[in-house]
């Protein structure tokens, strides 16, 4: 319990403070433990850096204000902190791999890295290790709480832990060229989650089966295609699942463990 609570103020004080220019002391001051525990126990718990976890933040929020509004790629780094707009072109392409023109152009969904959520393991996901982060999808409970007797799509990365061994920048473009293939299946009308390691969700505001499965066929029509890593071709494959949102209330505490049960389901396990 101590320490969901300090992953909790943690992630809350990161979240309130993006904008600014972050200190990890500062974090650790307010949580109450030392600067050491606190990146033990956050490296432990969501496998990554507290510095590398607040530049995947603000570039996702940079993201997201690129597509939603039509303020400057200057004006924007700004705002996040970022003092020019080739310092902010750097880390937006470290983190996209592309620049930030280039993302406005191309892309209709920001949420590669959104907030990530203290509570894990998931109960009720039985194939999930200690090890697997779970993020935030509060939007997407409530967006489904509007939008019951429609189907979800949920997408997973088929052996994403071997691209990872090849190394972690493989493993990172893994996710966004999956990110590429769903948003090039997705109506104009969906919307976008990512709900774990390599886990994903799309809305797809339709309580019609077959026109459900055509969108997740689109996608997994591309199993097996190479993305390029470094100059090496590597093959990449989804594996795909539905789940119908009830007519009745969703409940929060249930939504995570429907959504991985579908996984099993999809995946034979």
């Amino acid at each position: 319990m101590r320490n969901f609570l300090v992953l909790s103020d943690a992630l809350n004080y990161i979240e309130d403070h993006l904008r600014e220019n972050i200190s990890q002391q500062d974090i650790a001051d307010n949580c109450f433990v030392s600067l050491s525990c606190l990146q033990k126990l956050f490296r432990y718990a969501f496998n990554t850096s507290i510095a590398l976890y607040i530049t995947r933040r603000r570039i996702t929020c940079c993201a997201e204000l690129l597509l939603s509004t039509d303020r400057t790629a200057l004006d924007i780094a700004l705002e996040y902190g970022y003092n020019s707009a080739e310092v902010f072109s750097r880390a937006f392409t470290r983190i996209w791999g592309e620049s930030p023109a280039s993302f406005r152009k191309t892309h209709r969904f920001a949420g590669l890295y959104p907030r990530l959520d203290p509570c894990q393991p998931l109960k009720g996901a039985a194939f999930m290790s200690k090890d697997t982060r779970k993020y935030d999808v509060s939007g997407l409970y409530d967006y489904l709480s509007d939008h019951r007797n429609t189907y979800i799509l949920i997408f997973d990365i088929k052996g994403l832990i071997p691209i990872n061994e090849i190394s972690n920048s493989a493993g990172d473009e893994a996710i966004r060229e999956s990110l590429r293939r769903i948003e090039a299946a997705a109506g104009e009308d969906m919307l976008f989650f990512r709900v774990g390691g390599d886990e994903f969700v799309l809305t797809t505001n339709t309580s019609d089966e077959a026109a459900a499965d055509a969108i997740a066929a689109k996608v997994t029509s591309r199993n097996d295609e190479t993305f390029s890593w470094n100059g090496r071709d590597i093959p990449l494959a989804l594996w795909s699942a539905k789940l119908l949102i009830p007519e009745t209330s969703v409940r929060y505490s249930q939504l995570f463990p429907d959504i991985y049960n579908a996984l099993i389901t999809a995946r034979g396990c």
